[in-house]
């Protein structure tokens, strides 16, 4: 990894870790809808790494590939922030889809079906399958997204003041057991997907060959489990921004 003098070779760093990149950017292709180019993830990716290398310090505490895989993923959540690759259509659907599975969910106390849902939508089997298939960019989660278009967003709402507010804290401890629950309560097998993703680092064509099933039905099972889980903390957000509201007003 060093010349004779003691400091980085970077060509072979970057021979060395294009594979690296090449990985990172599959893996998020998993989140992102058809239209993004992974040839634009990696090469924002490539960016990145050279970035890294301009960088890295021996003094900084981290092994370089630990390091550099902080700078890769951000290079490229980077480009995709630049660019309006999701259109407001499709988030609004799937808003759809959260508000239908949070009506169902508190109708029949358990997790709706797809059949349940596309019927609660108004749309075939088939349809609401090709609206998840086409979701695969409302996997990249901000919390913000949770605001209401009229109200600050939620990093405005929670930004660390000089003390911490136990209260605050006790309600963020509230959303994480949230979110772990909402986890628990997923459908067997969108458990299994998201347990192969984002525990065992598979890859959706991996996770397909694991469960038997097609890697267009592999990304449906994941939009789906990140639409349960969205509309569970959605709801949790609600409760804290109220929560919120009320201590202010009692002011």
């Amino acid at each position: 990894m060093y010349t004779a003098s003691g400091t980085l070779d970077k060509n072979q760093l970057v021979t060395q870790y294009v594979p690296l990149v090449k990985r990172i950017a599959y893996h998020l292709m998993a989140k992102l809808p058809a239209s993004v180019q992974v040839e634009d993830i990696i090469q924002n990716g490539m960016l990145g790494l050279l970035d890294a290398i301009g960088r890295y310090e021996e003094g900084l505490g981290a092994q370089f590939e630990t390091y550099a895989v902080q700078r890769i993923r951000g290079a490229m959540l980077d480009g995709l922030r630049e660019n309006d690759w999701l259109p407001r259509s499709l988030r609004r659907e799937m808003r759809r889809i959260e508000g239908a599975i949070h009506q169902l969910e508190q109708r029949h106390g358990r997790q709706p079906t797809e059949k349940e849902l596309a019927e609660t939508l108004g749309m075939t089997l088939a349809d609401y399958q090709k609206m998840l298939q086409e979701a695969r960019g409302y996997q990249l989660v901000y919390f913000e997204d949770f605001s209401d278009e009229e109200e600050e967003d939620f990093l405005e709402r929670h930004v660390a003041g000089n003390e911490a507010d136990p209260l605050d804290m006790l309600e963020d401890k509230k959303m994480r057991e949230s979110l772990i629950k909402a986890i628990d309560d997923l459908p067997e097998r969108e458990k299994m997907v998201m347990g192969l993703y984002y525990e065992e680092d598979l890859n959706l064509r991996e996770i397909g060959e694991v469960l038997g099933v097609s890697e267009s039905r592999v990304c449906q099972l994941h939009s789906q489990a990140i639409a349960r889980l969205r509309s569970r903390i959605s709801g949790q957000v609600r409760s804290h921004a109220a929560s919120a509201r009320g201590r202010r007003a009692s002011i």
